[in-house]
């Protein structure tokens, strides 16, 4: 049996995943307001259990990025999704603040292992030139799933309650492991339903042609000594908390300045998330029609990124000047998500034009790890400014992190080509 296009299918079950892993890691801040009245919980215990969270999750990339480049993408997702599935369903048993932060540990820990195991996974089966699309379409299910999630927890929790919706979210990933196990059965150049076409398209466009999957990675401090590298991380500390402030503040940030209340925030809440998934596709699209056009790789990503940092910052402005009312706001965080949507999707993708095989995973859980540093500093940062000043000089921080995600990209990558991976 031969499939057309598959690595289109392939591409399509890990966005699918990270539409999963979106909705698994809303389900405790959207059923937060049932669960806090009935477990008698406060927002300083949800802050704690934020935070524990996000420095699981930060670690978790390193780990998970070492672990895919260790047993390959195939196992890798079994492994990631397994344990955020089984972390998301035993919510259900949580009684207060020690026992939801163990679980979140054990989730941030496996849904961390989606994004370097995308990487490594667009790197193997797409070929340099589409690599930054597979990637858009591997973001956009952030976005999808950061829609969805809302009405569709919503929707399960008035018909079974929060802890049996808990335990339906954590099947959803398990039943997902079905279609990947028999769809994913090897890397390009072994897998036995791959057409000769598509094989020779995808091999005959990589970095390196011969099956670098079976060569031994470098470590860490390999990767960390070329200058390339520095790259990824830099950015990646200044462009992620411009995110994550909108994925975790925006509904505070309508709450406190236009008083919105649950269903009102719900109404709003999802509209920046169309624009993010624009930008996902868009970015990826972007870059891969300047390969096509005869653009290098250093060009084609670094223009990209551009375009991207200016509407980003464009926007940034806009919310200082402009977001005088909730409808505007909305729209300007729509522009700005568009933005970092159509820059990170390149940025993800430095990695596998640096490395190839068993290095890749490693740069792209380190660079996760650095950028999700970056925002728990950004959310101990925000509520000291905001209550004594007001949520513009945070805009303003992010703003100014514009610029130098992009100078940290000139000045660490003169030239974004595969380095040398001998010792």
């Amino acid at each position: 049996m031969k499939i057309k296009g598959l690595r289109w299918w392939i591409v399509g079950l890990v966005c699918l995943a990270t539409v999963i892993n979106y909705i698994d890691r809303s389900a405790l801040a959207i059923m937060w307001p049932d669960i806090s009245k009935d477990l008698g919980m406060t927002k300083a215990d949800y802050a704690i259990i934020l935070n524990v969270f996000l420095v699981a999750y930060a670690v978790g990339q390193s780990l998970s990025g070492k672990m895919f480049d260790k047993i390959g993408t195939r196992l890798g997702f079994v492994v990631s999704i397994t344990v955020w599935g089984l972390a998301t369903a035993i919510h259900a048993f949580a009684r207060g603040v020690v026992s939801f932060s163990f679980f979140r540990v054990l989730l941030g820990l496996g849904e961390a292992g989606n994004w370097p195991g995308a990487v490594k996974s667009n790197a193997e089966w797409f070929p340099v030139k589409e690599r930054a699309f597979a990637q858009g379409i591997f973001n956009s299910g952030a976005a999808l799933g950061s829609i969805v999630a809302p009405p569709l927890i919503a929707i399960v929790w008035v018909m079974i309650g929060w802890k049996m919706t808990f335990v339906l979210l954590g099947l959803l990933g398990l039943v997902w492991i079905i279609p990947w196990w028999i769809m994913n059965k090897n890397v390009p150049s072994k897998h036995p339903w791959i057409t000769d076409e598509e094989k020779e398209h995808i091999l005959s466009g990589l970095n390196d042609s011969k099956d670098s999957d079976d060569k031994p990675g470098l470590s860490m401090m390999q990767i960390l000594s070329k200058r390339e590298s520095w790259a990824v991380l830099a950015s990646r500390f200044f462009v992620e908390p411009i995110w994550w402030l909108f994925v975790g503040w925006m509904p505070i940030y309508l709450a406190d300045v236009y008083g919105f209340n649950v269903k009102e925030i719900g109404f709003f809440a999802w509209v920046p998330y169309v624009g993010a998934a624009l930008g996902s596709l868009s970015g990826g699209y972007y870059s891969g029609q300047l390969l096509i056009k005869g653009a290098s790789v250093d060009q084609a990503r670094k223009k990209t990124i551009m375009v991207g940092c200016v509407i980003m910052f464009l926007g940034l402005v806009a919310t200082i000047l402009a977001g005088d009312t909730a409808v505007k706001f909305v729209a300007i965080v729509a522009f700005v998500l568009y933005g970092f949507q159509f820059v990170i999707s390149n940025i993800q993708t430095i990695p596998s034009d640096l490395f190839s095989g068993k290095s890749v995973g490693s740069l792209a859980g380190l660079g996760g790890t650095v950028g999700i540093f970056s925002v728990i500093i950004m959310n101990f940062l925000v509520p000291v400014i905001t209550e004594k000043f007001s949520y513009t000089p945070i805009f303003v921080m992010i703003a100014l992190f514009v610029p130098l995600c992009i100078l940290s990209i000139y000045f660490f990558a003169k030239e974004i080509k595969p380095v040398d991976q001998e010792d």
